[in-house]
């Protein structure tokens, strides 16, 4: 959550000094500055420095902090970068951002962290954990080249050589009226790069709070308030109670599910905002579900059934799928909307993740709402 300062700081320089900020600069700095971050944490990780008599993982504690700011802070510079240009760009964005979660997912349940057998001790079922695979450090370093080849990828990108006329928005209507209304909706376009911040905002401002715009953005702040906030914070608690396997097969599957759901945005781009609501509404029902199941932890319905095991795996992969979805169409629609939509599309992801963050701690980790199941006790049975 405190992460978010740097998409604020974004923000607030946007506002304060338009034109000024440099965004190429920024992810240039940004990213060395979480290569550097994480090649730091898989030295130091495990340190500890003695703070008010006690030892604490101040290192560990510091380093996540920066690559926090790091990633929230991508999405406000990244996506108005984006504006230079054409739409599929912003589809293939989405769907990096898709793979950015799914490999160190893998890579984390590859290590086996909290991997357990129930052994009988003296006629009662305890449990003995298992040795990781392999040590915290190789996944921080696993980090370091991921995030290493991310910024080589995007300096090839910045110096790729392009021709303005492809880097235009097409002009698909016909007719003079038709080509001039396509003239003004792709004004700031500048050969394939964008103009000055402040001619932005005065040509935009005007046209972009309508009420259409307004809505994409509540709609994306929901669904990444759901999908980055709310529901990780409790996905333990709606799949444990079934295995592990079945929490394996809802994270790995369901961040499987974000990158499909991008790439079939690269073909099929629902535009009807009844549509888009509809969309939202289903993704929410299964939301839903999954909130109950975890609210009903550590005895949800259909316990021990293959049914309720196959019910929450794919309530988790059609949550995913249809928010992830619904993410990429919005940031398409914004992108045709100027350089500043990308901005506020930016800053609506962050806004939405951060409240469900902050909405969901107290309830988990203050007020004991959900109950965890106990590891090789029946508590449902007894």
């Amino acid at each position: 959550a405190l992460g978010n300062l740097g998409p604020i700081a974004v923000t607030v320089t946007h506002h304060c000094s338009p034109g000024r900020l440099n965004e190429r600069l920024v992810i240039h700095a940004i990213q060395a500055l979480a290569v550097v971050a994480s090649a730091f944490l898989a030295i130091f990780w495990s340190r500890t420095v003695t703070v008010a008599g006690a030892d604490r993982s101040l290192p560990f504690l510091v380093l996540t902090f920066v690559l926090s700011s790091v990633c929230c802070t991508s999405t406000v510079t990244f996506l108005p970068f984006m504006f230079r240009y054409p739409p599929q760009y912003i589809r293939t964005f989405f769907i990096g951002q898709g793979f950015s979660a799914l490999f160190p997912c893998v890579v984390a349940l590859a290590q086996g962290v909290s991997q357990l057998e129930c052994k009988m001790v003296n006629g009662t079922k305890r449990p003995e954990y298992l040795q990781e695979n392999f040590p915290a450090q190789n996944f921080f370093w696993f980090l370091f080249v991921m995030l290493l080849f991310s910024a080589l990828s995007f300096l090839a990108l910045t110096r790729r050589r392009t021709d303005p006329q492809q880097e235009r928005p097409p002009k698909e209507p016909d007719g003079a009226a038709a080509a001039k209304d396509e003239e003004e909706k792709h004004r700031l376009y500048n050969g394939g790069a964008p103009v000055s911040e402040e001619e932005v905002q005065v040509e935009e401002r005007p046209a972009f709070w309508t009420r259409r715009n307004v809505y994409l953005l509540v709609l994306l702040a929901v669904s990444n308030g759901l999908t980055n906030g709310v529901l990780p914070s409790v996905q333990s608690f709606s799949c444990l109670p079934y295995g592990a396997m079945t929490f394996h097969l809802s994270v790995v599957l369901g961040n499987i599910a974000n990158p499909l759901a991008c790439f079939l945005a690269m073909f099929v781009v629902l535009r009807s905002s009844a549509g888009l609501g509809v969309l939202s509404l289903a993704a929410g029902v299964f939301a839903a579900y999954l909130l109950a199941l975890a609210a009903l932890s550590p005895c949800p319905p259909l316990l021990g059934n293959p049914t309720g095991e196959a019910l929450v795996i794919v309530s988790w992969i059609v949550f995913t799928g249809l928010f992830s979805y619904l993410k990429v169409v919005v940031g398409t629609l914004l992108h045709e909307a100027g350089h500043a939509a990308l901005l506020w599309c930016g800053i609506s992801i962050q806004a939405g993740s951060l409240i469900g963050a902050v909405a969901m701690f107290p309830l988990v980790n203050v007020y004991q709402v959900f109950s965890r199941a106990k590891d090789c006790v029946d508590e449902c049975y007894l």
